[in-house]
């Protein structure tokens, strides 16, 4: 018996729009990253880009548990000597909300080149506005 390897028909990737507003960072990039790997699909194979385009919006109104927003750090470092930057997510919302999702949703994939090309089909916006209208991406309502 041969092993079923499925077509992955770039052309058939659809587009979702997520609504970050008062959902909870960690639950919201459990989801995304889900749709970005193709998990649900039928198709799903763990070694090939099956999945989806995604939007999120309003990325700024993304919902942080407990007391995150001040005790949870974000680094950055340059690579030269005193180079470390060291963030807490209430910085990165006022200066960069986007970059918490994308940070979120990175964590998630699987740590190899796979991950590189699919981070690439995240779109994030801090505000509603999108500049995506064009490839008709369906509302998704994530479940609570």
């Amino acid at each position: 018996m041969k092993t079923y390897l499925p077509k992955v028909d770039p052309a058939a990737r659809r587009w979702h729009v997520i609504d970050a507003e008062g959902q909870v960072l960690g639950r919201l990039a459990v989801q995304v990253a889900n749709i970005l790997r193709g998990k649900n699909k039928p198709v799903y194979t763990p070694h090939l880009d099956a999945g989806d385009f995604v939007i999120v919006i309003n990325a700024s109104k993304v919902v942080l548990t407990g007391r995150k927003e001040t005790q949870k750090t974000y680094e950055r470092y340059s690579g030269w000597r005193g180079g470390r930057r060291v963030f807490t997510a209430a910085q990165v919302r006022a200066t960069h909300p986007e970059r918490l999702i994308i940070h979120a949703v990175k964590g998630m994939l699987p740590k190899n080149r796979l991950a590189d090309r699919l981070i690439t089909k995240l779109k994030v916006y801090p505000g509603p506005e999108h500049p995506h209208a064009a490839q008709k991406p369906t509302p998704l309502t994530l479940s609570a």
